[in-house]
């Protein structure tokens, strides 16, 4: 039997939870920044209101799902759960990049893509939940480290801590990413890949369905490990140079 999950609302209630705290960071917590800071901190603070809660929900909801499970298993009520929280945090992030960072194209792509995944899941096909929720549990458990050097990174110019913080935390930051978003998630990726195409989902996740939710998990991992590439190039430049002046 499947255990009690969570007082279960509906979408608009967690829609309305997450504009609440967006604009809780917008009009309190950053309302000193600068406009951009101000706006991209609100950004950060309802994706950590997000994040590691989806994930720890996320694990509760896929051990406490009856057996046997498989990665095309009717959805449970606490899956739907979990996959109604995220639509509601991925639409109000998606509101925020389209009143102030319009023309930010690969965060509103994302967006949209990962919006299709997580409704098609929850309100179309209705079963898959097990497959999408281990994707969100390692897209995710970055979540908190990533905001909170996101935040640190917005000060640095400004707040000498920040500066500090946003130092101490790169290096293992970077690699925490690397590890889970270029080894874990690739690796279960092509798990699900596996399982899927050998058919036993087709009669319940029509083919289209699920070959366009790996399109849309691949463009993502490979955006991330082009951001965190980026990053990691980022760092160890500043050292090249000085070794190169050193030298000379």
């Amino acid at each position: 039997m499947e255990t009690n999950c969570f007082y279960i609302p509906d979408l608009p209630v967690f829609l309305v939870g997450f504009l609440l705290v967006y604009i809780f960071g917008y009009v309190g917590v950053f309302r000193g920044w600068g406009s951009k800071q101000q706006q991209e901190a609100s950004s950060c603070l309802i994706s950590l209101a997000h994040g590691t809660p989806a994930v720890l929900m996320a694990i509760h909801a896929i051990l406490s799902t009856e057996q046997p499970r498989s990665f095309a298993s009717a959805n449970s009520t606490c899956q739907n759960f979990v996959l109604e929280f995220s639509i509601a945090y991925f639409l109000v992030d998606l509101l925020h990049y389209l009143v102030f960072f319009p023309n930010d194209f690969l965060f509103i792509g994302h967006h949209l893509g990962t919006l299709y995944v997580l409704i098609t899941c929850r309100y179309v096909v209705k079963h898959g939940a097990m497959a999408i929720l281990g994707i969100l549990v390692l897209a995710e458990v970055t979540s908190a480290c990533q905001n909170i050097w996101s935040l640190a990174s917005a000060r640095k110019k400004d707040e000498p801590t920040a500066s500090k913080l946003h130092r101490f935390m790169s290096p293992p930051f970077y690699a925490f990413y690397s590890t889970v978003r270029g080894v874990l998630a690739p690796l279960f990726l092509y798990e699900i890949g596996v399982f899927y195409s050998s058919g036993v989902a087709d009669n319940v996740i029509p083919r289209l369905v699920w070959i366009s939710w790996m399109i849309v998990v691949v463009a993502g991992i490979l955006g991330s490990m082009l951001w965190i590439l980026n990053l990691w190039m980022e760092l160890f430049r500043p050292r090249s140079h000085l070794e190169q002046k050193i030298v000379s």
